[in-house]
């Protein structure tokens, strides 16, 4: 076997003779293609590159109680300028913001906020637990409105409200109704009409530092009913019949007639839809005395 080192050939006698030789040319051969191999390696680390992004960071916080919070408006202003909603609960956050200083202001019709407005420092973390409290300004009372219609039932219609408080009005000619003065609180509304029938039949509603309008109602003219009756004469002689009506059967009776009936017969107009009546009748004598009243009669009207 025969090789070059430092450009002379040389004769390498057979390693079974030098094998010290043998195991040192290997070793330095190993070391130089050990050190090429880092030196490659080292070239191909230097040449890559790593893209840095930018961190961003939140404010949050809670407008309480729910009722001056849920739907508040909160307004970010400084660094970056944003507005949010608050949730159901007055909960809001603000995110993707970069360090910087911040104003954040809470509006909700009807209401005033404590502190009216907070600074916020955005400085490598998240901020939270920016709070506000709503209330509502001393003697701030509000109003609720609508219109019962048709004209022809809602001219003249009774409204009631009970709830937070009670209160009675009369409709205008063209149907229409306001409550003033109202507190915050839930209410109910409820129009009625001789004659007719509404829909809806009440409506809950609640005041929450504004006014409430277009509570409104539709009136439909019940269909007209009436109840003929008729009874058997006296086995006495009188001189005319009364007529009793009660809605509960056996008690409560309130005479219909203005004066003595002289026939076997009576028609009541006065009835109203979806009412059970129970009526009974009396014989009258031409000194006055009246008898006994007579059986019961039902009449339901549909």
């Amino acid at each position: 076997m025969s090789f070059r080192l430092d450009g002379k050939r040389m004769k390498q006698p057979a390693c079974s003779r030098k094998f010290g030789f043998c195991a040192r040319l290997a070793f330095l051969l190993t070391g130089m293609l050990a050190s090429m191999a880092l030196l490659w390696g080292c070239s191909g680390v230097v040449s890559g590159k790593s893209a840095n992004t930018p961190q961003t960071y939140s404010i949050s916080g809670t407008v309480s109680p729910i009722a001056g919070g849920s739907g508040a408006t909160v307004t970010l202003s400084g660094a970056t300028t944003a507005t949010h909603t608050a949730d159901s609960s007055g909960n809001y956050t603000f995110t993707g913001l970069s360090n910087g200083t911040y104003a954040v202001t809470p509006s909700h019709t009807g209401y005033t906020f404590s502190p009216s407005t907070q600074a916020a420092t955005v400085n490598g973390a998240n901020v939270s637990r920016i709070n506000f409290t709503a209330t509502v300004p001393s003697g701030s009372t509000y109003s609720i409105s609508g219109t019962v219609s048709p004209t022809a039932g809602g001219n003249g219609a009774t409204v009631m409200l009970s709830g937070a408080a009670g209160a009675t009005t009369v409709t205008n000619t063209l149907g229409n109704y306001t409550f003033m003065g109202l507190a915050n609180g839930t209410y109910m509304v409820t129009s009625t009409n001789t004659g007719y029938t509404f829909s809806p039949a009440n409506q809950t509603v609640t005041v929450n530092g504004t006014n409430l309008a277009n509570v409104n109602f539709t009136a439909t003219a019940q269909q007209a009913h009436s109840v003929a009756l008729s009874w058997n004469a006296s086995t006495s002689t009188v001189s005319g019949y009364n007529v009793y009506r009660s809605t509960v059967s056996g008690t409560s009776y309130t005479k219909l007639n203005s004066s003595l009936v002289p026939a076997l017969a009576y028609t009541d107009s006065t009835v109203q839809n979806g009412t059970t009546y129970y009526y009974v009748m009396t014989g009258v004598d031409s000194s006055g005395k009246e008898s006994l009243y007579s059986n019961e009669a039902q009449a339901i009207i549909p």
